[in-house]
């Protein structure tokens, strides 16, 4: 397996404080990233996770991050190491 370090940012619905979230962002699968909460209603997550390919690592942190927070909305992933269509 490789390591690939990319970043996820998500808007949270209604701006929420994504503070609330830490734990459970962590208790989701999201023990491998660095968490940044400085805007109201957003929230970054830069990754250095293993997988077989890009595109398995960017879509299992997403999927862990909706698993954590079921309404964020992804509004950035970079750099750009997967196209969209493979994170589909």
């Amino acid at each position: 397996m490789k390591e690939f370090n990319f970043e996820l940012i998500f808007k949270l619905v209604d701006n929420q404080d994504s503070n609330e979230y830490l734990d459970i962002l962590f208790e989701n699968g999201c023990d491998d990233a660095t968490i940044s909460t400085g805007q109201l209603g957003m929230l970054s997550l830069s990754f250095t996770r293993e997988a077989i390919s890009a595109a398995e690592a960017v879509e299992s942190a997403i999927n862990d991050v909706k698993k954590a927070i079921p309404s964020a909305k992804l509004v950035e992933a970079t750099p750009d190491i997967v196209n969209i269509s493979e994170i589909s």
